[in-house]
Parts: structure tokens; C-alpha cells; sequence
């Protein structure tokens, strides 16, 4: 398959776009004379995620019969603007990224990563520093450098600084914040000493060694979060009745087997084959945890 990369400027964000038809249009209610547009929140490289997902656009648009582009982001508010002004009708969000796209930008959760069970997958966050940093608590971190990917990132902001505060630190005013822009960077930042601690959930853990960027007794793992649900892939709420019932049907019964091992693995884990059904009440616990923090997320947009 040959791609190229070009740029479109969503609400006044780039987004990087993997171009090219998935399929061609037939059915005669696809939007945008025959196009759907997918966005994926940048938790990898462009580089790593934009052939992946060119694929599964591709899936997505052979069950629906409308071409379908797919957007990486280049920042997680970048795809809540582009929802937010009329450029995606489907939305794969960080949980925390959803919560706000749910609030301002009519995102509706509806399917997610499914176990071999049929339920939604989750995973989990933590803080993590490496061997020789002298730092053996989570409570020893503060005064020191640490990083964050982005600050509407779910497992890479809102869990490490509930981490923080339950050990009594500030995560705004006890640690030296450093917020990298995206999950490699804020992993690459601490493998290479350049921080002293940060966040690292299972999935970029799992990317990480998939990669061979990781192996057991790298890092040292001070504090992990409880299970997550995972990113929700969501449709935009301004979509036609008719037209989202179909999208909705398409992800909630989407078949992933077919993807490279490599490649779920880098989405979610090499078991995940598929996506289930979700609601947007998944995501309350992540609200709850907003409230505790005492988190606007409209600063965060």
C-alpha cells in the first residue's frame, strides 16, 4: 500500500492526515459527498499510527461503502476541535479526551476494544523513575523533574497526578512538570535521564516492547492506577439518524483479526481482535476523578 502525508488545519489545529480512498463511495447517504472522516488521538509516532489506522479506516469503510480518511492528530485538543467544528464524524479519545469531546463537542462513545469475552478492554497507568535516580517513593519525587505527555491525556495526566496527590504532592506545584506532547516523548524523555520520573501506561509499555525500546528492570514502578477503559471510539452527535445508526452498527461489530499482530499490539495488545459496544456511562469514573481533582476541562481545551 502507498500513502502519502499532507496537513489540514481543523478549527485552527493540524491534524496529519493519512490520504487516500479506503473504498469507494456507494452508499448514498455517506456524508461529505461520499466521504467519512476518522480522527486518532496521537498516543504513538504519525509515523507508526497512520498506516495502522489507514487500515482500519479501510475496514470501516468496506462495511459502510463510503470512503473513509483517516487523521492523526497532532495534539489530543486537535481532534476534539476538528469534532467540535464539523470536520470528523468518527473519533477514536483518550477517556479523558472523550470526557471533554462528550462535553463540548457532541462526541457519543459507542464502541471500544473488546476482550476475547466480549467485554471492553482496560488497562492501567503509573509513575515510574529508573534505576540509580535515588527515588525509591512516590512522595520522593517532589522538588524533581517530571514528565507528562499531554494534559488532556487520561493514563498520562489525569492518573499519574492523582498518583501525585495521593502521596500529598502538587502535581502543579511539588514536581517540575514537564509536559513532552506525546507518549513517546515523555517515555523517551525518562529513558534517556533527561527526567527524573513520569507517567507510562500498558499500552505504551506494550508499544515499547513490541519496539524493542523495553525490558524488564528498565524502569522502576512506583504506584500504579486501578483498571481504565480504554479509548471509546466515538461518532459525532450532529451525524443524521439514519447514517449513525449504521456507523454505530459498523463499530460495534468491527472485526480486527485481520490486522498484523505487530499492529494490534501497538493499538491495544496482539489479543484484542475486535470492538465491542460502549457507553458513554463507562466514563463516569473518569468524571468522578475530574471532580477530585478539582480539573476544568475547559482550560484544558
Amino acid at each position: 500500500m502507498t500513502r502519502k502525508d499532507s496537513w489540514i488545519i481543523a478549527g485552527g489545529m493540524a491534524l496529519a492526515l493519512a490520504s487516500g480512498p479506503s473504498t469507494t463511495a456507494t452508499a448514498g447517504d455517506c456524508p461529505n459527498g461520499g466521504t467519512v472522516r476518522f480522527g486518532v488521538e496521537p498516543y504513538d509516532t504519525a509515523a507508526r499510527l497512520v498506516p495502522i489506522y489507514q487500515k482500519v479506516g479501510e475496514l470501516i469503510g468496506d462495511k459502510l461503502g463510503c470512503k473513509v480518511e483517516v487523521f492523526v492528530a497532532t495534539s489530543y485538543n486537535a481532534e476534539i476541535e476538528a469534532m467540535r467544528n464539523g470536520k470528523l464524524e468518527i473519533g477514536e479519545f483518550g477517556p479523558l479526551g472523550y470526557v471533554l469531546a462528550h462535553q463540548v463537542a457532541k462526541a457519543e462513545a459507542v464502541a471500544a476494544f473488546g476482550t476475547a469475552d466480549g467485554k471492553p478492554d482496560t488497562y492501567w497507568a503509573s509513575i515510574v523513575t529508573y534505576p540509580g535516580s535515588g527515588i525509591k517513593t512516590v512522595a520522593e519525587i517532589k522538588g524533581h523533574s517530571f514528565a507528562f505527555s499531554d494534559p488532556a491525556s487520561t493514563s498520562d495526566h489525569l492518573f499519574p497526578a492523582f498518583g501525585l496527590r495521593k502521596a500529598d504532592l502538587d502535581p502543579d506545584k511539588d514536581v517540575r512538570a514537564i509536559y513532552a506532547g506525546s507518549h513517546t516523548s515523555s517515555s523517551e524523555a525518562l529513558y534517556n535521564h533527561k527526567v527524573d520520573a513520569g507517567e507510562l501506561n500498558s499500552e505504551q509499555l506494550e508499544s515499547a516492547k513490541q519496539r524493542g525500546h523495553y525490558k524488564d528492570g528498565d524502569l522502576v514502578f512506583l504506584w500504579k492506577s486501578d483498571p481504565i477503559p480504554t479509548d471509546p471510539f466515538a461518532v459525532s452527535g450532529d451525524l443524521p439518524a439514519a447514517f449513525k445508526t449504521q456507523v454505530i452498527e459498523v463499530l460495534q461489530n468491527l472485526d480486527l483479526s485481520t490486522l498484523d499482530a505487530a499492529d494490534r499490539k501497538i493499538m491495544v495488545g496482539a489479543g484484542i481482535t475486535r470492538l465491542v459496544p460502549q457507553t458513554d456511562g463507562a466514563y463516569d469514573g473518569i468524571r468522578d476523578l475530574v471532580k477530585t481533582l478539582n480539573i476544568d476541562l475547559e482550560k484544558l481545551s
